[in-house]
């Protein structure tokens, strides 16, 4: 338990705070991860085109240094929902409402399959052409 100057507990809107940062962190890593060929695809399927998106497969040679950090944040982000000791909110608070732990759920999913689509891309992409 973390006190601060006036007696009140800190860990718990810590921990919360964390799971929110880890699931953020997993999602912008994902989008980073996939900016180089996913990307493309997804823009060119819904019929967006343009010599700039030719200039997205320039992050090619990062996608396993994203796709590293990707899954470092999502991998803690999982641990911090799925295995850490559940905390204790106040009730009416926000942390009380099961919207708030879905939604962190969702984005980590999200961000998890947007990375190992991204990373089996060479795999998968040329069955769609």
């Amino acid at each position: 338990m973390a006190l601060t100057d006036d007696g009140t507990d800190t860990s718990a809107a810590d921990r919360r705070a964390r799971k929110g940062w880890l699931a953020a962190g997993g999602v912008v890593g994902a989008f980073l991860a996939s900016a180089c060929c996913i990307g493309p695809l997804v823009l060119l399927t819904l019929g967006i085109s343009g010599a700039w998106i030719g200039n997205l497969t320039a992050l090619e040679p990062y996608k396993p240094i994203f796709a590293v950090i990707a899954l470092g944040f999502i991998g803690a982000g999982f641990w911090q929902v799925y295995f850490r000791k559940p905390t204790v909110c106040e009730p009416g608070s926000y942390c009380a409402r099961p919207s708030s732990a879905r939604i962190t759920k969702t984005a980590l999913w999200a961000s998890l399959i947007l990375v190992l689509a991204a990373l089996t891309i060479d795999w998968w992409a040329p069955l769609l052409y």
